[in-house]
């Protein structure tokens, strides 16, 4: 059975200013999803599901589905504020999404083979999806799962701070923590990470996670359970949020399941502020003449 690509796209977006789920970067109006999609494809992913607000699907059917037919089997599924589907009796009044972790219980009915995660905003390179995949189809397990580990100095954006989850990797390559910096940046030619007013130097290669995820659908089950948990300490803080690393940490300190650090040298790039748009633009226009892929990506 292939496995599946669960992608984020229910996001605000809130610091780029509009829909850049659906923003063209490509020479043709390509999203960063066409290119991600693509890649999955090559590697050998047979299902793609998009995780959206419901009010976005219109826009995304008319994008993707007359490109995708035939190629790969897709789904749509709603991140939405109904806490009751999750056995929750609280109505909690929130402008954003729980955060990532409860975006993938949006998929727990329609995800039935390992399957990875994905942000919508990220451009992942072809290796990270080849290494998915063969993870996905020989060492997934219940009890191990993984991540793609970027090197941290091929992730950040010239024109702001950005948070990173930073990984401590133990010697067999398996994560050990997550420790999120939320305002990682250049200092010069060095990276640092601010906390208090001071910054703290980082090294270049430090591996830090980009949100790609390897799991089983039994995380389904561990991840409703926490999220119940969550609500409850959180019900008075509406800009909480429930993310994938959370479900990770108390994965790992439970001892119940294992998360193998897969490593890649690829860069990654993705859009944060409108002004990493052209940086977009250009390393796709590059990878192109690279002849990584075709001008007109689907025909």
């Amino acid at each position: 059975m292939k496995p599946t690509l669960l992608i984020l796209a229910a996001g605000m977006a809130s610091r780029y200013g509009s829909m850049k789920q659906i923003d063209g970067f490509g020479p043709n109006q390509e999203t960063i999803i066409d290119y991600s999609i693509y890649d999955a494809i090559q590697a050998g992913f047979g299902k793609v599901v998009f995780i959206i607000k419901e009010e976005f699907v219109e826009n995304f059917r008319a994008i993707f589905d007359p490109k995708l037919a035939g190629k790969i089997e897709v789904d749509y599924v709603f991140q939405n504020f109904d806490l009751k589907q999750y056995g929750i009796d609280h109505e909690i009044e929130r402008t954003k999404p729980w955060g990532t972790a409860h975006a993938i219980l949006a998929a727990r009915h329609a995800v039935n083979e390992p399957f990875c995660v994905i942000n919508a905003d990220d451009f992942y390179g072809l290796d990270a999806y080849q290494k998915m995949v063969k993870f996905l189809t020989e060492e997934v397990t219940a009890s191990n799962y993984s991540m793609v580990g970027y090197e941290i100095g091929k992730t950040l954006s010239d024109f702001g701070s950005v948070s990173r989850g930073v990984c401590k990797v133990s010697a067999d390559g398996y994560l050990e923590e997550i420790i999120e910096r939320t305002k990682v940046m250049y200092a010069g030619e060095a990276i640092v990470y601010e906390e208090d007013e001071k910054q703290y130097p980082l090294p270049y290669e430090s591996r830090v996670s980009m949100n790609f995820w390897g799991f089983t659908p039994e995380v389904f089950k561990h991840a409703e359970e926490m999220f119940r948990d969550f609500v409850e300490a959180n019900k008075e803080n509406p800009k909480s949020e429930f993310f994938i690393p959370l479900v990770a940490e108390n994965l790992l300190s439970a001892e119940t399941a294992d998360f193998k650090v897969i490593p890649t040298d690829s860069k990654w790039f993705g859009v944060t502020y409108k002004e990493d748009k052209p940086i977009v633009q250009a390393s796709i226009d590059q990878l192109i003449k690279d002849g990584k892929y075709p001008e007109n990506l689907w025909k």
